[in-house]
């Protein structure tokens, strides 16, 4: 029986290599895994990237130039977990440089069309909490933003 190790495998148009060095600039704990090219063999041009893995914050990674017959959605995204609005605004800015799109209640989606959830930590806690007219009133404040400002949700919140 394997260890069942998972990977997440994203299908590139000839961009793959370029991603994993963009994501590698923004995820500080971050590295670079072997990268494989096209031989004569084909299908693609001699010398070009098939494959590159790399690691993002302890996440396993596959960029795989696979065509144009793919593209990303938001049907799959990856939730950045924030500790503070530092944070949320680094990722933020980070995700969206070089052509991404702001998105509503802390989505963004990068230049390459990959989805991001840029998200606090205390999110969890705000609308989970019991008190159910405080949590749908962060909700309500959520629901208005586009990047997640942690001290207005935990004023609608708490009801100040």
């Amino acid at each position: 029986m394997t260890s069942g190790k998972l990977t997440t495998c994203l299908w590139f148009d000839g961009q793959a290599e370029e991603a994993a060095d963009f994501y590698l600039s923004v995820f500080k704990d971050s590295s670079r895994g072997s990268v494989s090219r096209y031989t004569e063999s084909g299908p693609g041009e001699t010398g070009g990237v098939i494959t590159v893995e790399f690691t993002l914050n302890g996440q396993q990674f596959l960029g795989l130039n696979g065509g144009p017959q793919f593209t990303f959605s938001e049907a799959i995204s990856f939730q950045i977990d924030c500790a503070d609005q530092a944070e949320v605004d680094y990722y933020w800015s980070r995700l969206t440089e070089g052509g991404g799109q702001e998105g509503p209640c802390g989505w963004v989606k990068d230049r390459f069309g990959v989805s991001w959830q840029v998200v606090p930590s205390v999110m969890s806690a705000l609308l989970g909490d019991q008190d159910r007219e405080k949590a749908d009133r962060a909700m309500a404040a959520m629901m208005k933003m586009g990047k997640l400002d942690i001290a207005a949700l935990q004023a609608a919140f708490d009801g100040s």
